[in-house]
């Protein structure tokens, strides 16, 4: 058995070359369009690539005529007619019957036991069972690892599959890097990032109870003041918590910035007056207080939440159901933006693309411990894929 590849510009030209080195009784095994040359795959030619087959013991390969035309027939008529002849040809010589010294017939079978290999490869690659390359099977369980979506990590892996096959799957690392940011940033880039330093005059933090709400708020402040000379206030709400108010009046004596501490919803509109001339007013508020209609309804009297800014805070130590269970509760106000917290406490990052490219919100700051002000980021999509490209990246 003799088997030949053939890579010709045309199919024409590729079914002349079998006919004139493997003659008319050649079989057609597989073939499919490749690309030769170009650069990352730009400016690449496109080819047919034949796999063809003889039995040795048909006629010797002779010139095609213009009478005689090469047999067309399908790929899976082939590998049907073709399975039979290797079984076949495996029982004609049984072991213990096989002349040791016809090594003609040694080679012949063990040909024939490669070739059902090949056949038998090529069928799964038709019906789609085609195996990934190592280094995208490697990416695939990062990103399973990262609990980044099932469809999140599927729609990854076949945005990069097609870019390999362009380049005969002979890639590197760093470029299946590459191509995973790029589909990355693709879906995060349209997303609102960072905070209008000069737009908004009212910020408002939400989130559940020890996701360090408090601390942020100090680290905004802070950042205002010193890197912004911004004149700040701290209004908080959240009455709930004596430790959370001491705590608040703490950074505020260090910072050098007036508090207003709100019981009711007339303190509120004091404090909102008394801050009228200020560049940046910051309220912490308490969990409970947006989960109750009446509350905000209320609030809305007072303040126009469109000159309000709303971050939500969501720490990633949580798991994804319990950051999405806590988005719901606080619908009863826009959530403009999110602040990822504790980004040092944990090394799955996932959630934080989840949520963003489920939620369709942009993150206005990362923070990544417990000093003010340094450790607070302000958010952008370099910053986001950054922290993931620690854990997926080859």
């Amino acid at each position: 058995m003799r088997v030949k590849k053939i890579i010709a510009p045309t199919m024409a030209e590729a079914m002349k070359k079998v006919t004139e080195e493997l003659g008319q009784n050649a079989v057609i095994l597989n073939s499919r369009v490749i690309q030769e040359g170009g650069v990352f795959g730009f400016f690449a030619k496109k080819k047919i690539e034949l796999i063809a087959a003889l039995d040795q013991n048909q006629a010797a390969p002779k010139t095609t005529t213009q009478k005689e035309q090469p047999k067309t027939v399908t790929f899976q008529s082939q590998i049907d007619d073709l399975v039979p002849l290797i079984k076949e040809e495996e029982n004609v010589i049984p072991k213990k019957e096989k002349p040791k010294e016809d090594l003609e017939h040694d080679n012949l079978l063990k040909e024939m036991k490669q070739l059902k290999s090949m056949i038998t490869k090529m069928s799964n690659d038709q019906s789609g069972d085609e195996a990934l390359h190592p280094l995208v099977e490697d990416l695939k369980t990062k990103l399973m690892d990262q609990d980044i979506l099932e469809e999140l990590t599927e729609e990854f892996i076949s945005e990069i599959k097609p870019r390999m096959a362009l380049l005969s799957n002979q890639v590197s690392k760093e470029q299946i890097n590459e191509w995973l940011k790029s589909s990355i940033m693709t879906k995060i880039n349209d997303l609102e990032f960072g905070h209008k330093h000069d737009d908004i005059r009212y910020v408002n933090v939400v989130g559940p109870t020890g996701v360090g709400k408090t601390t942020t708020l100090a680290k905004i402040a802070a950042e205002a003041v010193l890197k912004y000379r911004k004149k700040v206030a701290f209004i908080t709400t959240d009455t709930y918590r004596i430790a959370a108010i001491d705590q608040l009046k703490t950074y505020a004596t260090i910072l050098g910035v007036p508090i207003e501490v709100c019981y009711n919803l007339e303190d509120f509109k004091h404090a909102k007056d008394k801050f009228e001339g200020y560049d940046l007013v910051l309220i912490d508020t308490s969990g409970r207080n947006f989960r109750d209609e009446k509350y905000v309804t209320e609030l809305k009297k007072i303040i126009d939440f469109n000159e309000l800014e709303t971050y939500l805070v969501l720490a990633l130590t949580s798991k994804y159901k319990d950051m999405k269970k806590i988005y719901e509760q606080f619908h009863s106000v826009p959530i403009n933006k999110v602040i990822f917290s504790k980004v040092d406490e944990t090394e799955s990052y996932g959630s934080m693309l989840n949520f963003m490219v489920e939620k369709q919100v942009g993150v206005a700051y990362l923070t990544n411990g417990q000093n003010v002000p340094d450790d607070i980021m302000e958010g952008s999509p370099n910053k986001v894929y950054s922290i993931l490209a620690k854990e997926v990246q080859l």
